[in-house]
């Protein structure tokens, strides 16, 4: 079975399958885990077996358009697909059919990657508890609002899948499943045919099972950076510990686990080192909160007017919130996000940040899980990519995140990808059915 997108690419490359034949062998995951699982809105068979076959005549008359050419993927149920519904986890649009693809997949249609279907988002991309389960314990939640984007290459449904972070919506979800995940510099993905939570932290990115399958993936869907990166990074790496909130919230499990992997990339030759975070850093998650209530608010007042009832009790707390906020109140926390913003990214500089990925493992399903250890990054716009580094004792995921510079995605992908093959950690697939 192939389990990521690269080894795809190889084996369709030389020949050793087809489009058609990875396809089947998401449709055969979708069967087995599904039902349980609940990652999927939409899976149109039909579509994608037709989509194969063209992919594979393609191919066999020497057309090989990328990476990511005959690889099925997932697509956030928040982001138009043409002449799919884009029902954003509500009762309210689930007949809104977009005439349109949204920019990020219409170059993922260009780029030749096959889409099996929509995967489930909590409702209006919020904090609601979705429908998915987590695929290692259905009693615990997958995370959100990313949440069938995490679920499905977790459990092999798909090969990867697109999500989108206003808070922490990409990368706890890919912590909470066991996959990796990729929230880019704000800006540098276009969401032209995205529903907006909060226009000034809405990030769409990539998840899949592997850091080299995220770099695939992002190749595809970003705008060209502003200024020039480079991978040309001294590896080992140096790697900056960030204490502070992150130690403070870490549960033992978490804390534990990034202990060890911690020494174990020291071991591997990494210098490891201290980052102290400004004093107001401890703020960020209020100031956060306060920036998406009111943005929020803004997009979906007329309609939380007219159909209060669409709005399940977090979304619809949100909004009162940003309803009720002071403009001073936006205005003080817009203030932070620029100082806060530009103070990272000068005291950054070429550090690659490290730190957990959430703050323990998955919780029950009544909730979403803590976004503190996501939020600081949605909130600066600063790129992540996380990946799993271990099973708490429970028998659920852990997860590591790296964060750098604006614009530095590649430094960031060449380090995270050496990090992850120094820890070694093969989280293998979840058990098929549990109840």
């Amino acid at each position: 079975m192939l389990k990521t997108i690269h080894q795809a690419a190889a084996a369709l490359r030389e020949g050793k399958t087809t489009p058609i034949d990875l396809v089947e062998q998401c449709l055969a995951q979708i069967d087995a885990y599904e039902e349980n699982v609940r990652a999927w809105v939409l899976i149109d068979r039909d579509l994608a077996r037709k989509e194969a076959d063209a992919r594979l005549a393609e191919l066999k008359a020497g057309v090989r358009r990328s990476e990511l050419h005959g690889i099925p993927i997932g697509i956030k149920d928040i982001i138009d697909v043409f002449d799919w519904p884009t029902a954003c986890g509500s009762k309210q649009w689930a007949n809104a059919i977009p005439r349109y693809d949204a920019e990020i997949v219409r170059r993922l249609r260009a780029a030749g990657a096959i889409f099996l279907g929509k995967t489930v988002t909590t409702a209006y991309a919020s904090f609601d508890p979705p429908p998915t389960r987590n695929p290692w314990n259905p009693k615990h939640t997958p995370g959100g609002s990313s949440s069938g984007s995490a679920a499905a290459p977790a459990t092999l449904m798909c090969l990867g899948a697109i999500g989108s972070q206003t808070g922490g919506s990409i990368t706890r979800p890919a912590s909470y499943c066991g996959v990796a995940g990729c929230k880019p510099t704000y800006g540098l993905v276009p969401l032209e045919g995205i529903m907006p939570l909060a226009h000034s932290m809405d990030h769409p990115g990539p998840m899949a099972r592997c850091v080299r399958d995220l770099e695939i993936l992002l190749n595809v869907i970003q705008n060209p950076p502003p200024v020039r990166d480079s991978d040309e990074v001294e590896l080992p790496p140096r790697l900056a510990v960030v204490r502070g909130l992150f130690e403070d919230l870490a549960e033992p499990a978490m804390r534990n686990a990034f202990g060890v992997a911690i020494e174990t990339l020291r071991k591997a030759g990494a210098v490891i080192e201290e980052f102290v975070l400004p004093a107001d850093f401890g703020d960020v998650v209020r100031q956060h909160r306060i920036v998406m209530a009111v943005e929020a608010a803004q997009f979906h007042r007329d309609r939380l007017e007219r159909r209060p009832d669409e709005y399940p009790p977090n979304i619809r707390k949100l909004l009162d919130d940003g309803i009720a906020c002071p403009a001073s109140d936006y205005a003080n926390a817009k203030s932070q996000q620029q100082r806060l913003s530009a103070f990272m990214r000068a005291a950054i500089d070429d550090r690659t940040i490290i730190a957990p990925a959430a703050t323990g493992p998955a919780p029950t399903a009544e909730t979403t899980g803590n976004p503190a250890f996501n939020s600081p990054w949605s909130f600066t716009g600063l790129p992540v990519v996380s990946f799993p580094v271990a099973f708490a004792p429970n028998g659920l995921p852990l997860a590591i995140q790296l964060a750098a510079g604006e614009y530095r995605e590649l430094h960031l992908f060449r380090v995270a990808k050496w990090c992850e093959q120094a820890i070694g950690f093969d989280i293998g697939l979840p058990p098929r059915s549990r109840s």
